[in-house]
Formats: C-alpha cells, sequence, structure tokens
C-alpha cells in the first residue's frame, strides 16, 4: 500500500515556482496625459467648470504619465452619455463593455506569454484569472479558456475586485499552485478595463479626478511553474516567498464600490505616507532569514500606484533613484493598470536588464523584491531570485 506521505511527496516539486514568460498587451486607443484635461473635461460636458478643470491639470502635470490605453474612445461615450455623467446610472453599458473586453485583452496579452514560453497550450494545467472590472458568471476565467482553446480540465480560479495590489497576489498563488502540484504550469492573467471606474468630473469628490489621472488599461500574463525543463524553457525569476499584510491605522485610505454609477473610487492623501512608513517591516519580514538588510543591494518591481508612493518610499528607505527605474517607466508609459501594473514592471526590467547586457534578469543583481500596494490598505510582498540572461 502506498503511503498519504508518500503520495505527497510525489504531488510536490523539487524546486521554487519560476516565471517562464511574460506577455503584455494594451487597447489601441491611446491618450496623451498633456492634452487629457481639455478632452475631459469636453467629453463630460463640464468645460465650464474652470477652477476645476485647472485643478484637473494641476494633477496631470504632477502625476508623471506622459500617455496611457484606454478602451473608452470619445465615440464610445457619446453613445452612451449617462459613463460620462458623473453619478448617473450606467452599470449595464459599462458591465456590456468590460465582460467582453476584459477577457479579450486578457487572450491578448495571454497568446504572447504562450508563444515566449514555445510550449504546447495543452501543456497549461491552471489557469488564475485577476480583474477589478466588472463581474459575470461564468467568469472571465472560462471565456478566456474558450477563446484561447484551452483544455476544458484546465484547473481555473477567478479573483474579481481586490485592486493594485493583486499582482502579487496571484504570484502568491500560482507559487502555491506550481510547487504543491509537479508538473504544473500556471497561466496567470491580470486584465484591467478603466471604464467601470471613468465618471465625469464632481466639485464635491475631488479624489474622483486622482481616479480620472490615474487609471489606464492594461493586461499582463504570465506563465509560472516549477523545475523548469532547461532545454525546452527559459526561468526569468525564481518566487522564493510571499507575504500579505495590512497595515495599521489605514481603514478607509483606499476604497472602491460597485454600484449603479459604475465603481466609485476613494482615495486619501495619507496613502503614500502609510506605504512608506510601515514598508520596512515587510522587508525586515522578507529578508532577515536570507541576512540581507542593505535594501539597494535589491533590485525593485513595485507597483507604481503613483510618483508620490515612489518618490516616498525611495526617500524613507534611503533608495538610490534608479532602483524605481522600471516602475517610473511603467507609469509614464501606461499610468495606474491596476492589477496588471506590477507585471509590466517585471517584465519592464527583464528587458533593460537584457538590453544593458546584465549578468541577470534582476539589472545584475540576485535577489529583489516585488511589493504591491492596494485597497486595505493591503500589501503584498513577494522575494525574487533573479536568474542568469542567456546568450
Amino acid at each position: 500500500m502506498v503511503s498519504v506521505e508518500e503520495i505527497r511527496r510525489a504531488q510536490r516539486a523539487e524546486g521554487p515556482a519560476t516565471v517562464l514568460a511574460i506577455g503584455t498587451a494594451t487597447p489601441t486607443n491611446a491618450v496623451d496625459q498633456s492634452t487629457y484635461p481639455d478632452y475631459y473635461f469636453r467629453i463630460t460636458n463640464s468645460a465650464h467648470k474652470t477652477e476645476l478643470k485647472e485643478k484637473f491639470k494641476r494633477i496631470c502635470e504632477k502625476s508623471m504619465i506622459k500617455k496611457r490605453y484606454m478602451h473608452l474612445t470619445e465615440e464610445i461615450m457619446k453613445e452612451n452619455p449617462n459613463i460620462c455623467t458623473y453619478m448617473a446610472p450606467s452599470l449595464d453599458a459599462r458591465q456590456d463593455m468590460v465582460v467582453v473586453e476584459v477577457p479579450r485583452l486578457g487572450k491578448e496579452a495571454a497568446a504572447k506569454a504562450i508563444k515566449e514560453w514555445g510550449q504546447p497550450k495543452s501543456k497549461i494545467t491552471h489557469l488564475i484569472f485577476c480583474t477589478t472590472s466588472g463581474v459575470d458568471m461564468p467568469g472571465a476565467d472560462y471565456q478566456v479558456t474558450k477563446l484561447l482553446g484551452l483544455r476544458p480540465s484546465v484547473k481555473r480560479v477567478m479573483m474579481y475586485q481586490l485592486g493594485c495590489f493583486a499582482g502579487g497576489t496571484v504570484l502568491r498563488m500560482a507559487k502555491d499552485l506550481a510547487e504543491n502540484n509537479r508538473g504544473a504550469r500556471v497561466l496567470v492573467i491580470c486584465s484591467e478595463i478603466a471604464a467601470v471606474m471613468f465618471h465625469g468630473p464632481s466639485d464635491a469628490h475631488h479624489d474622483n479626478l486622482i481616479g480620472q489621472a490615474l487609471f489606464g488599461d492594461g493586461a499582463a500574463a504570465i506563465i509560472v511553474g516549477a523545475d523548469p525543463v532547461l532545454d525546452m524553457e527559459r526561468p526569468i525569476f525564481e518566487l522564493v516567498w510571499t507575504g500579505q499584510t495590512i497595515l495599521p491605522d489605514s481603514h478607509g485610505a483606499i476604497e472602491g464600490h460597485l454600484r449603479e454609477v459604475g465603481s466609485t473610487f476613494h482615495l486619501l492623501k495619507a496613502v503614500p505616507g502609510l506605504i512608506s512608513k510601515n514598508i520596512e517591516k515587510s522587508l525586515v519580514e522578507a529578508f532577515d532569514p536570507l541576512g540581507i538588510s542593505d535594501w539597494n543591494s535589491l533590485f525593485w518591481i513595485a507597483h507604481p500606484g503613483g510618483s508620490a508612493i515612489l518618490d516616498q518610499v525611495v526617500e524613507k528607505l534611503k533608495l538610490k533613484t534608479e532602483k524605481m527605474r522600471a516602475a517610473r517607466h511603467v507609469l509614464s508609459e501606461y499610468g495606474n493598470m491596476s492589477s496588471a501594473c506590477v507585471l509590466f514592471v517585471m517584465d519592464e526590467m527583464r528587458r533593460k536588464s537584457k538590453e544593458e547586457g546584465a549578468a541577470t534578469t534582476g539589472e545584475g543583481l540576485e535577489w529583489g523584491v516585488l511589493f504591491g500596494f492596494g485597497p486595505g490598505l493591503t500589501v503584498e510582498t513577494v522575494v525574487l531570485h533573479s536568474v542568469p540572461i542567456s546568450a
């Protein structure tokens, strides 16, 4: 008779979960941040609100965002005027869009990851799909399974309404699946369409303007597996340790609520300070077992929720400016894409490392950290080990 312990040993992988491929996608509609205030106030029939428009211009200028990508076009908004009117019932129209576009954009990113991976999609054993953009049954996980032509027996996990920290959450989930299921290959997709959060300006709700200045659309996909077949698969980062925590005294700092008017967004000015004040606790918990206490010795893959967050983390930890280079690049070129954003940063880091001739995928460094920040305030921490870049 085979014992339960023998069965468990046979089920577990030998090595750590590893990112094996990354793919990203955006809508074709690009928005220039410098001209966006004029466009936004015109399309929402709010040009007469001159003081609010000037405030929005200042927010956009300080955002450090050059452009974003959005599924919402002027044509779509003219066909759905309630989307442009603050607090007008419009959930049906928003849902009709995102239920189709979220899995479609996710499929585009996943197809790129699968192509880079180079293996038959029939080898994908698990699927994690994550979005903050709408809800539906059967979910986006089911829809993308059909769109990609994955096996009907693929084991699916659907994650809704987590927000910006979820890029770390999906890595934590993928790590557990890959390491506890020998031979597993986990396809992870984060796909976000900010149409659910688009609202016209409000004199009474100024934090809405921050959301309108920050959020963009994008999807990222990664493939995670343990014990890579080295003549067939090319490891990028090893996932060594994960953690999640709720920051003290942060209740209500970031909130989103799904209503008839779509998803409302609430943000307190204290968010950057709360994150920077508490981030070192997460670093100590993650890296003390490795004997690492010099945060400049790490490569950084941080969710670029906003430039103020990155600035205050750098100042608090006395980081070198270049530590946030990958995060700032993604913020500049795409804006805040919620759950997908930190995976774009991961892709940018490995791309830049190779381009600059670094020895490893982590800018030539061995150890790194990935941070996701979002509603709660919730912080996800992932310890990464970079791998040598092959010629």
